[in-house]
């Protein structure tokens, strides 16, 4: 077998993995949101205040836990209890993202600052601005977000 009818393999293997890449594949988004160059999830807030507190509290790294390949962080170990018995019970919808933008079929960031709990679940929004967009029609939206939730994280 001469040298150039090895290379021929090679030369392939490296074809397929540069068209899977530029394809999507390795470009897909993660489940849950989290800032660039961080595995923080609602960027360190505590998803389970929302519901206990009604307000946003930052978590502590001393109550923390790993999900949907995201760093959870907790206001306290009871806090940290509730997430871990039941993670979809208080993880925002949508893995973090906006709940708009997801609404019309793209991600951008959730701010922990803009969200509302609605039948029991939580929703972010990037701004006020947005969230004043989606809390006109908060039924039809999440009724949209569902539908393109998670095919748009593709």
């Amino acid at each position: 077998m001469s040298r150039h009818s090895l290379a021929r393999p090679v030369v392939a293997a490296f074809i397929f993995a540069v068209s899977v890449i530029f394809t999507g594949a390795a470009l897909a988004k993660d489940p849950v949101y989290t800032a660039r160059f961080s595995s923080l999830a609602v960027d360190g807030y505590d998803p389970v205040a929302y519901f206990t507190d009604g307000a946003p509290a930052k978590g502590s790294k001393e109550f923390s836990t790993e999900y949907n390949g995201a760093r959870w962080l907790f206001v306290s170990a009871d806090n940290l209890a509730a997430f871990t018995a039941d993670p979809q019970a208080y993880a925002p919808q949508y893995g973090g993202y906006c709940a708009w933008a997801v609404s019309q079929n793209y991600t951008a960031r959730g701010n922990p600052m803009n969200w509302k709990i609605v039948d029991d679940k939580l929703y972010l929004n990037y701004n006020d601005e947005i969230q004043e967009r989606w809390n006109k029609d908060i039924p039809g939206f999440i009724a949209a977000g569902d539908k393109n939730w998670p095919t748009v994280l593709e």
